[in-house]
């Protein structure tokens, strides 16, 4: 009977993944033709603070046609990702308890919204900043093309850099529900947290100082936020 019942869970988990990769591939066939506008949206950042004249390049052969089909390919899954987190869901939620449940899709859903607001925050407020500060240190004479490719590399891994930052209050909610830490140390805490947050900046961002803050004065803040949730929660599990 167990082994029945691990392999019945085996198929089941399969065919999630199945119906998840599915979603993802009609959304790409459907997004495909607007391959090229989409990474034009991507590269409208850089593009926008270039000097005259001042263009991006293509290196590699057929890296005109392989970058637009990825950027096309992670918009797809950004767009699938309700579909394929709710795949997910129906694979784990049978094995919750009622309270695990009620715990586990809020966190869930918050830190969705919360990493696609870090990729929003990094497209529409660092990107445009830091690049104006490149272009601000270009040496005269120099002309500044990037590689299309190695541009959609550095801002992925922007996106998947802010997109964590941003789960910031998630961490420190999970922390104070599971009774790990309280809010009380987590507050004492608190120069530590500024502390690792620019060293995180530092590591993760470009070296100048505009970029470091960009990424560090969030995370603080977001830091706050979660300490206030996590008041709530101690508040609301001391009344009961």
């Amino acid at each position: 009977m167990e082994q029945e019942s691990f392999i019945s869970h085996l198929v089941e988990l399969r065919n999630r993944l199945i119906y998840s990769l599915l979603a993802v591939l009609a959304v790409f066939l459907c997004l495909v033709w607007w391959a090229k506008d989409l990474y034009s949206l991507l590269a409208a950042p850089l593009l926008a603070v270039l000097p005259q004249g001042g263009q991006m390049i293509a290196t590699d052969v057929v890296g005109v046609f392989l970058v637009p089909m990825k950027v096309t390919a992670w918009v797809s899954l950004l767009i699938a990702m309700p579909f394929v987190l709710y795949q997910a869901w129906a694979f784990v939620a049978p094995g919750l308890y009622a309270h695990e449940r009620r715990l586990a899709l809020p966190l869930l859903v918050s830190s969705c919204v919360l990493f696609v607001l870090g990729m929003c925050f990094a497209y529409f407020v660092f990107f445009p900043g830091m690049f104006k500060v490149m272009t601000s240190f270009t040496p005269e004479g120099v002309a500044w093309m990037t590689d299309i490719d190695k541009y959609l590399g550095f801002v992925m891994g922007m996106f998947l850099a802010f997109g964590a930052a941003f789960e910031v209050p998630v961490v420190v909610v999970l922390l104070v529900l599971l009774g790990v830490v309280d809010t009380r140390k987590l507050a004492a805490a608190r120069r530590y947290v500024i502390v690792g947050a620019f060293v995180v900046a530092a590591v993760v961002t470009p070296p100048d100082v505009a970029s470091q803050f960009m990424l560090a004065v969030p995370m603080c803040l977001l830091f706050e936020v979660g300490l206030l949730v996590g008041r709530l929660i101690e508040r609301r599990q001391s009344s009961d």
